[in-house]
């Protein structure tokens, strides 16, 4: 008779880069080891639906090549060479070396560098507070969200929309410009509840025949970035055919005149020489929109990954307002419900410690910033000293020559706080071995629902690995700058503190409950009353430069962005030497580079690759399997064919992100993405390259 005992379940959320931050029921073995993830099935948005890679999360959590100790470098920096150290010498070491950069440069030197490897408001948020401390240079997070977010707030001027549970009460669900099948499965779950139950259709538009458009009624295939002229032919048909709403336009918008005297010329046909769409399709896409009124549109950031992103977004969210779907349960739109929280963070992030003066530097342009680029540093001291948490720069940012040429200074000490020896830790000075989500509380909002959501700690970590928050207060303990109170609570205490000041109960209650749905009323989540303008007008004419986003300044052309919706030219086009626009899209395994280590992840997506229509391989002598060379001016890339015809010919898809290593020649697929900021608030243009493609040398 065996002596386990069953395993007992226990409540969490995922804590990883992904709207749906579902909740999760959590195989806890013994007080070491977990066993198999679920979804939560009574979680209304989550409703017992988790993507695969996280479902396996043991084999990460226990995965043996985990850092589990302290690391000082011994060899060059990149060679991977370390010798296990203390962690009070580790600590000492790092506060001494900071302390020693300022000295010499003053505290803009040192740049705390964190983003999304959790999501988790303490462990992720919590090195803002010793940032603020030491008046160390602030973070501007530009990689992600900036032009989907701007584009968004344009027109609604809120981060907030309709309940996404609506999709399921809807006739016409369209997505845009999100592959949710591969990166928020949820969507499905509601998209397909309405197909099933109402008979309703699924449009999908997106760049190549994602898992998500295999499934959709209506797929929709376009060139990278010509979003906006899809989004204003497809209006040019509401108002051509009397299928704009136009009580509700006088009433919800600003300008709808001007903007149906704009989109005159914006014809499906004008469209098609942009999109590659036919003008058919566009035309019978626009009528089903116009004659269902309950059409959802959930609107993703894929689309808005690109010099014109933030145009594209605002763009598309300007149909359902012609439309008129706004009224009904079931229609509007969404994009993020990042809006709807009210967190008052101040004990987390140390926000009553801010010196609004002290230069913000933007993570999209790691590279120009560790060369030494005048105008990326503000004008300010040279960077010289990195403190990073929950993210690898050293493969994810945009324009890798740059960034790997600046990890390679000598004059810069860098301490990384990680779960594995990424290509960042290795070329740290200092490594510290850093616990996973269910080895330390923390408090999650969802981006893509409604909840929020406890992760409490549920076993222990394996070695000496640390909490973000713990390693942030022995720092600041060593640097003296712990008197803030932030800085003595515990990660609960901290829940607990920031969930009252936020109006939100307690952790008592949220631990009751396991997760709070706080989704705003029909009324106020489809903006009945007005959108959040001082005259309740959605702008169909935005002024770029005032929207509502929290940035230190504007980026990029902004002063050359379109008035009114349109396709705004502005992406790295394809030319005679480099005929082929080149998307990095998410693969399906892989979160970013999480999951890269896992070899269940890395046997299912096998080798870096290059998507590519056979027409256009054929035209090249390449054939599915070949070793093949994508350039342009930043770099190049080796990866392997694979003939695909759900592109545009002159399209080519790089799913990934694998690290550079997993390549021939070490260089990753961001070796050819650019660093220029994109308007009018930043961000990184990773779907938006142009490239020539060869064959290599030798084939696989």
């Amino acid at each position: 008779m065996s002596n386990r005992t069953a395993p007992r379940l226990h409540a969490s959320a995922c804590p990883h880069d992904c709207p749906s931050t579902c909740a999760l029921e959590v195989e806890v073995l013994d007080e070491r080891r977990i066993g198999r993830i679920r979804g939560a099935a009574d979680n209304s948005y989550t409703a017992g639906v988790i993507c695969a890679k996280v479902a396996r999360y043991a084999e990460r959590v226990h995965h043996p090549d985990r850092l589990t100790q302290p690391l000082r470098r011994t060899g060059p920096k990149g060679s991977g060479q370390f010798a296990p150290i203390p962690w009070d010498e580790a600590l000492d070491i790092v506060a001494d070396q900071f302390l020693e950069a300022e000295r010499r440069h003053g505290p803009e030197t040192v740049w705390p560098y964190y983003y999304a490897g959790t999501m988790g408001l303490v462990q992720r948020d919590g090195i803002n507070r010793l940032r603020h401390a030491r008046r160390w240079s602030g973070f501007f997070a530009t990689i992600c969200t900036n032009p989907a977010w701007a584009g968004w707030l344009a027109g609604a001027g809120k981060l907030a929309g309709a309940d996404p549970r609506e999709m399921a009460t809807s006739d016409l669900v369209v997505i845009w410009g999100t592959n949710a099948v591969s990166t928020q499965v949820n969507v499905m779950t509601h998209a397909i509840r309405a197909r099933k139950e109402r008979g309703a259709k699924i449009a999908v538009v997106d760049v190549y025949r994602t898992p998500t458009m295999e499934q959709a009624d209506i797929p929709l295939l376009i060139r990278p970035g010509s979003d906006g002229a899809l989004a204003c032919a497809v209006m040019h048909v509401l108002f051509r055919d009397g299928l704009a709403d136009r009580a509700y336009l006088a009433s919800h918008a600003d300008d709808p005149a001007g903007l149906e005297a704009h989109l005159a010329s914006r014809t499906p046909e004008w469209a098609e020489a942009i999109t590659g769409l036919p003008a058919a399709e566009i035309e019978a896409f626009a009528r089903l929109v116009g004659r269902t009124p309950r059409s959802y549109f959930r609107l993703g950031y894929g689309f808005t990954r690109s010099r014109n992103g933030a145009v594209n977004m605002h763009a598309a969210s300007c149909i359902p307002v012609v439309s008129g779907a706004w009224k009904v349960e079931g229609g509007g739109a969404f994009h993020s419900n990042s809006g709807i929280y009210g967190w008052n963070k101040t004990l987390i992030e140390g926000l009553d410690l801010r010196d609004p003066t002290v230069r913000m530097l933007d993570q999209s342009r790691i590279g120009p910033i560790l060369e030494g680029d005048p105008e990326a540093l503000a004008g300010g001291p040279p960077v010289t000293a990195l403190l990073i948490q929950n993210t690898n720069p050293v493969t994810v940012a945009p324009d890798q020559a740059r960034v790997r040429r600046g990890f390679a200074r000598d004059d810069l000490f860098v301490c990384v706080h990680e779960q594995f020896m990424t290509e960042t830790a290795r070329m740290a000075d200092i490594v510290l071995p850093a616990t996973m989500f269910l080895e330390h509380d923390d408090l999650y909002q969802a981006g893509g629902n409604q909840h929020i959501l406890l992760g409490p700690k549920l076993v222990d970590p394996p070695g000496d690995c640390r909490p973000n928050h713990a390693v942030i207060g022995e720092l600041a303990r060593r640097l003296g700058s712990d008197s803030h109170p932030g800085f003595a609570m515990t990660e609960r205490e901290l829940i607990d503190a920031t969930l009252r000041a936020s109006g939100h109960g307690t952790l008592e209650a949220l631990e009751a409950a396991r997760f709070l749905d706080v989704q705003p009323d029909f009324e106020t989540a489809h903006f009945v009353k007005g959108f959040r303008w001082p005259d309740g007008k959605f702008r169909l004419k935005p002024d770029w430069p005032t929207v509502p986003y929290a940035a230190p300044s504007t980026f990029g052309p902004v002063d050359t962005m379109p008035t009114f919706p349109d396709h705004w030219a502005v992406t790295e086009e394809a030319d005679d030497e480099h005929p082929f626009r080149l998307v990095t899209a998410p693969a399906r395994n892989f979160l970013n580079s999480s999951f890269t280590e896992t070899p269940t992840s890395t046997g299912r997506e096998r080798r870096p690759s290059l998507m590519l229509h056979p027409e256009d391989a054929a035209a090249l002598g390449i054939a599915d399997g070949d070793r093949v060379e994508a350039a342009n001016r930043r770099g190049a890339v080796l990866l392997h064919a694979r003939l695909f015809d759900g592109v545009r010919r002159g399209v080519v898809i790089a799913e990934s992100i694998w690290p550079n290593a997993a390549h021939d020649g070490g260089r990753g697929i961001n070796s050819l993405t650019g660093a220029d900021p994109v308007a009018p608030f930043g961000g990184a243009a990773f779907h938006d390259s142009h490239v020539r493609v060869r064959k290599a040398d030798a084939a696989a």
